[in-house]
């Protein structure tokens, strides 16, 4: 097992305090969003087996067999299939949906032969990859998650009373369900920006008042309220007025599925993703928003969000998602506990979010506190002692 030495991306959404806090350093006055645990390329973690720090991407490449086991090979390639971060939200991230693999595959093929520089703002393929992600809340975590009913949304909407978005809540409810959200979505995005920025704005005072007033709704106009905050005039905050408001709280969970609309506004959580920088971007961003590809990616479905709570198997919580790059799973290790094993099949990251955990394998011995990581290869046997609670992250191969 290896100790793992990870960057903090400095995103302007990011909170000063959450990420220090976790890890007990000071604040360096600067956003500090998240901290990345992995072998991506942008931000790998590093490692030191004796001969000085190296990254753990190069370790992987230098023998991928051995670092991964060979059913993850044969499943996503000689590549760690994905990236688990904390992410700490101080203010919203944009609004956007992720392509499935066929998507996802067709889309890079198309700019790479269309030669769209990789770095280019306008851009929406990275990689040829899709990009499930799971988000645990640390702390409460106030977020966005898949579209709500066509008649919820209507509701929503016309309690606002405001006479411009009375179109919408006519289209809500007098179409089918995906015909509304799509006719809807489309006309929030498409429209003339200075007409859309009047209406946001009316919009943003009317449900900050109706947030003051307490009510059924009163958590959704307040989301709506700090989303115009920050992005005055933005569609996005008419596009998020059609999505689920959902306030984790501390252990649950959201799972973001391909064309899934969503964004975070606010908490402190662990993330786990599919290695891939694929988005789109509804909206609540000054970045570049394709509007009709990003409306040939969205499910326009309506349900809930899918809040998820975890299922004890054996005293190992686990977050059951419907793919295979990644499984979430968390200890809560009570003191005195005898000792568990960890074992894998498959290549581990295991991150303390509380408390203080031991591993173990063979002679070796790792003590992580809060905000500490480690990397065990495919097949390590280790064990976990302490009192904390360990999250850790596997490949399901």
């Amino acid at each position: 097992m290896d100790r793992l030495v990870n960057t903090v991306r400095p995103y302007a959404w990011g909170s000063v305090t959450a990420i220090p806090e976790l890890l007990g350093t000071a604040p360096t006055g600067e956003p500090q969003a998240e901290m990345w645990m992995g072998a991506h390329p942008g931000a790998p973690s590093r490692i030191d087996r004796g001969s000085g720090p190296v990254s753990l991407a190069e370790v992987i490449d230098a023998d991928p067999e051995t670092e991964l086991g060979p059913d993850t090979v044969r499943a996503f390639g000689p590549r760690l299939p994905f990236l688990l971060k904390l992410l700490a939200a101080g203010s919203p991230l944009s609004l956007q949906v992720h392509p499935d693999l066929a998507q996802a595959k067709e889309g890079f093929a198309d700019e790479e032969r269309r030669g769209v520089p990789i770095d280019a703002g306008h851009r929406n393929y990275k990689d040829a990859n899709h990009k499930p992600e799971l988000i645990c809340a640390l702390t409460p975590f106030d977020g966005l998650c898949g579209f709500r009913h066509p008649a919820q949304a209507a509701d929503l909407l016309e309690g606002l009373g405001v006479d411009d978005l009375k179109p919408y809540v006519d289209i809500l409810r007098a179409s089918p369900e995906e015909a509304a959200l799509r006719e809807v979505l489309t006309a929030v995005l498409s429209a003339e920006h200075h007409a859309i920025a009047g209406t946001v704005e009316r919009t943003a005072v009317a449900a900050d008042q109706l947030a003051a007033k307490g009510g059924p709704h009163a958590d959704a106009y307040a989301a709506c309220a700090v989303l115009a905050h920050h992005f005055p005039g933005d569609p996005g905050v008419l596009a998020a007025m059609l999505l689920n408001h959902v306030q984790l709280q501390p252990g649950e969970a959201l799972f973001l599925g391909a064309g899934i609309p969503h964004a975070y506004i606010s908490g402190l959580g662990v993330e786990l993703m599919a290695n891939s920088d694929n988005v789109l971007r509804c909206g609540l961003t000054p970045k570049h928003v394709d509007v009709p590809e990003l409306l040939r990616v969205v499910r326009f479905e309506a349900g809930d969000a899918g809040v998820l709570r975890p299922e004890d198997v054996d005293g190992e919580e686990i977050y059951e998602t419907p793919i295979d790059e990644f499984r979430l799973s968390r200890f809560v290790v009570a003191p005195g506990a005898a000792p568990r094993p960890l074992v894998s099949r498959t290549p581990q990251i295991l991150l303390c979010t509380a408390g203080t955990v031991q591993l173990r394998g063979g002679d070796a011995e790792l003590t992580l506190a809060p905000g500490e990581s480690a990397f065990a290869r495919a097949g390590e046997h280790l064990t976990l002692s302490g009192e904390g609670t360990l999250f850790r992250a596997t490949v399901v191969a």
